[in-house]
């Protein structure tokens, strides 16, 4: 007689998601930027002067090989050469020009190097090492690095090219600060272990995993022990209580996030786990969080994960219970 030995437990698929990573990128900007950009606002274009005499475009505020602050800004041409290149069959949305085009560095003249745009070009055929170019303006210009539409070929001789002069960089209402949009996109999977601990939180579970060697539980697992270096296949439920170990309090509030400042982030060593993990704070004064307080999570309804921790009631956990854990 035989006996059946029973399939075995099929992985869980594993999750995949788009991702957008997206936040604006503000800098204010010194004389030498400001006077760049604005510059180009007004069709200008402004390199920097370094003591060795080289004139560098973009101009940057300190000389490259003496770290000297640099002032010294003077007019280039709008017309250069193409030193290197590469053509671009696919445009991206948010690059320079909708239609195929090649990334070109492009030393203008009068300049001693390189200016990184794109190239209007009918094809890769089109596009050579030194081949003369001149920029096109925007029709609208702001002050920004895209008041150059992009270059454009120019038939003319390079040998004719005026000496770069001296510039004031003085412009009304020069441009003082930018924002950049900043955006990533992209697919995200979480792999076999962060998959598994999903599909548990779904199931209001919080499941780590141990590392065979040091016996450490790790939520959010990564499968494997960032210490030993051992993949970690044993799942450990932990929780769902916790202990604040360390917070901070927001002040600034994030855009499309329906949760009014100043509130409490924090990490939480939930019991059992050899890691701490984090998350919002509520049920209780932001002035009143403090290390060591225990909570607990809270699921909004069809949560996949807990919207918040809230105070559990329990004395403040001991310092020496939690210390190895901030």
């Amino acid at each position: 007689m035989t006996t059946a030995t029973p399939a075995p437990t099929p992985p869980p698929e594993i999750l995949r998601a788009p991702l957008i990573v997206e936040f604006p990128f503000t800098r204010s900007l010194g004389p030498v930027q400001s006077a760049f950009l604005t510059g180009l606002r007004e069709r200008t274009v402004l390199g920097v002067r370094t003591e060795a005499g080289e004139v560098l475009v973009p101009p940057v505020e300190y000389d490259p090989a003496t770290a000297a602050e640099l002032r010294d800004l003077v007019e280039v041409a709008a017309t250069g050469t193409v030193t290197t290149w590469a053509w671009n069959p696919e445009p991206r949305p948010g690059q320079p020009l909708a239609t195929p085009f090649a990334w070109v560095l492009v030393r203008l003249d009068g300049a001693d190097t390189a200016l990184l745009h794109a190239l209007d070009a009918p094809g890769p055929e089109a596009v050579r090492t030194g081949l003369r170019v001149r920029i096109r303006w925007a029709a609208e210009r702001v002050g920004a690095i895209t008041d150059i539409a992009c270059f454009e070929p120019y038939d003319t001789d390079s040998a004719t090219a005026p000496e770069p002069q001296p510039h004031d960089g003085l412009f009304d209402a020069p441009v003082t600060g930018i924002v950049a949009a900043a955006r990533l996109d992209y697919t995200y999977s979480p792999g076999r272990a962060q998959t598994r601990y999903l599909h548990a939180l779904a199931e209001r579970r919080t499941v780590g995993e141990r590392c065979p060697s040091c016996a450490k539980v790790y939520v959010p697992p990564r499968g494997a022990c960032p210490t030993c270096g051992i993949a970690t296949t044993d799942q450990v439920e932990v929780g769902p209580r916790g202990t604040v170990t360390t917070y901070c309090i927001v002040n600034i509030k994030a855009k499309n996030l329906d949760i009014e400042v100043p509130y409490v982030y924090a990490h939480i060593a939930l019991d059992g786990a050899g890691l701490a993990l984090h998350g919002r704070i509520g049920g209780i004064p932001y002035d009143q969080v403090r290390m060591g307080l225990r909570v607990e999570p809270v699921w909004s309804e069809d949560g996949r994960y807990p919207d918040h921790y809230r105070p559990t009631g329990e004395p403040d956990a001991d310092y020496d219970t939690y210390k190895e854990l901030l």
